[in-house]
């Protein structure tokens, strides 16, 4: 499982018991969005080969506010 804790500048990540920070500049340019219209399922397909996305995905700008 992998865990994602959010906040304005980037992303910490605990992925298979590794710690790890995405930090914003490099999340905009992997996915070609602005940070704030990155969606949580986005950023778990950065991490993960083939994630379990559930429910609906959620902007950055609504998770931050």
């Amino acid at each position: 499982m992998t865990t994602l804790s959010i906040d304005g500048e980037g992303v910490d990540v605990v992925y298979q018991g590794t710690e790890f920070r995405l930090e914003r500049e490099l999340i905009e340019e992997a996915i070609q969005k602005t940070y704030w219209d990155v969606t949580d399922h986005e950023l778990l397909q950065m991490i993960e080969k083939d994630p379990t996305l559930r429910g609906e995905p959620r902007r950055v700008g609504d998770i931050v506010r």
